[in-house]
C-alpha cells in the first residue's frame, strides 16, 4: 500500500473510532435525559435529551461517511469523495435545526398555554449534572480526533458538543431557579432558550458547510503560505489568480505564475514542478496544484477571480 493509502486508511480508522465514541456516549446521555425529562416533567431536560439524540444521528452519519470519503478518485469523481463529508455536514445542520424547532414549538406552547404546570423531579438536576460531565469528555474527544484527521465534520460535532455543555449548564441554572422560586414556568422558559441556541448552532454549521460547497472562504493564512512557497522558487514570479478550495480534509490550489519568456518549455515545466513541490511541502494537506505558466509581464487579466500577494490579506 502506498503512503497516501496508509494515510487515508488511518484517517478512516480514526473517523470510525471518533464516531463510535460519540454514538455510545451520546446514546447513554440521550436515554438518560429523555427518560428523566419525560417522567420527571422537565421540558428543559427533555429538550436537552432531544439535542443529545441529534448528536447520535450525527455520529452515525459520521460513521457512514467515513467509509465514503476514504475512497480514491474514479471516473465519476476525479477529485475523490471528500465532499461527501461536507454534504453530510449540511444534512447534519438540518437535523439539528429540526430538533431545535420542535423543542421551541413545545416550549412556547407550554408558556402561553393554560394547562396546569407541575414542578419537575429533582432527578432532573442529577441528569443534567451527569450530562455536563459527559459532554465535556465527548467534546474533547471529538475535537482531538478532528485535529488528528482534519475533519470538518468532527470539528463541527465538537463545537456542537461544546455548545451542548453550555446548554446543559443553562438547564441546570434554570432548574435551580425553578426549585428555588417554586416557579415551574421557568422550566419552559429555559427550554425555549435552549431551543433558540440549538437553532443558532444549526445555522452556523450550515453556513460553514455551504461556504465549502461554494468553494469559498479559504483561510487567508493558506494563501500566505502558498505565496511564501512560490517565493522559494526564484524563477517563478508574480503568482496571481490564486484559488484555494477545500474538498473534505484536502486542498486544491490553482494559480498563475510568470516565467522568463525566453525559457524553453522543458525549463518552464521544471519551474512549474518546483512550485508544486514547494506548495505541497509547506501545506501537506494539498491534494493537487494546477500551475498555469505565463510570460513575464502578462499578468494583467480582465477576469478578476483569484488572489495575488498584494490582496490576499483580509
Amino acid at each position: 500500500m502506498t503512503r497516501a493509502g496508509d494515510t487515508a486508511g488511518r484517517r478512516e480508522r480514526l473517523l470510525k473510532q471518533a464516531s463510535w465514541i460519540a454514538i455510545l456516549g451520546n446514546l447513554v446521555l440521550a436515554v438518560l435525559k429523555v427518560a428523566v425529562g419525560h417522567f420527571g416533567d422537565s421540558l428543559a431536560v427533555l429538550g436537552d435529551g432531544i439535542d443529545s439524540s441529534t448528536d447520535v444521528a450525527i455520529s452515525v452519519m459520521t460513521l457512514v461517511t467515513a467509509g465514503i470519503v476514504g475512497r480514491p478518485g474514479d471516473r465519476e469523481h476525479p477529485y475523490g469523495h471528500g465532499r461527501a463529508e461536507t454534504i453530510a455536514t449540511t444534512v447534519l445542520s438540518f437535523i439539528v435545526f429540526f430538533a431545535g424547532a420542535q423543542l421551541l414549538w413545545g416550549a412556547v406552547a407550554g408558556i402561553v398555554g393554560d394547562a396546569p404546570r407541575e414542578m419537575p423531579s429533582r432527578l432532573a438536576l442529577v441528569a443534567t449534572a451527569v450530562s455536563i460531565v459527559g459532554k465535556l469528555a465527548l467534546a474533547w474527544s471529538q475535537g482531538h480526533y478532528g485535529r488528528l484527521t482534519g475533519s470538518t465534520m468532527l470539528a463541527a460535532n465538537a463545537r456542537n458538543m461544546r455548545m451542548d455543555v453550555l446548554t446543559s449548564v443553562s438547564v441546570l441554572v434554570g432548574l435551580g431557579l425553578t426549585f428555588g422560586l417554586g416557579m415551574p414556568l421557568l422550566d419552559r422558559v429555559v427550554a425555549a432558550l435552549v431551543a433558540l441556541w440549538i437553532l443558532k448552532n444549526a445555522f452556523e454549521i450550515f453556513r460553514e458547510a455551504n461556504t465549502e460547497l461554494m468553494d469559498g472562504g479559504a483561510d487567508h493564512d493558506l494563501y500566505g503560505a502558498v505565496f511564501a512557497a512560490v517565493a522559494t522558487v526564484p524563477a517563478a514570479r508574480n503568482p496571481h489568480r490564486t484559488r484555494i478550495r477545500r474538498i473534505g480534509a484536502k486542498l486544491v490550489v490553482d494559480l498563475d505564475v510568470e516565467v522568463d519568456p525566453a525559457m524553453t518549455v522543458a525549463a518552464a515545466h521544471q519551474v512549474a514542478t518546483a512550485v508544486e513541490q514547494a506548495i505541497k511541502a509547506r501545506l501537506p494537506e494539498v491534494y493537487d496544484v494546477m500551475v498555469h505558466l505565463e510570460p513575464e509581464g502578462a499578468g494583467c487579466h480582465d477576469e478578476c477571480y483569484g488572489l495575488s500577494p498584494a490582496d490576499h490579506q483580509p
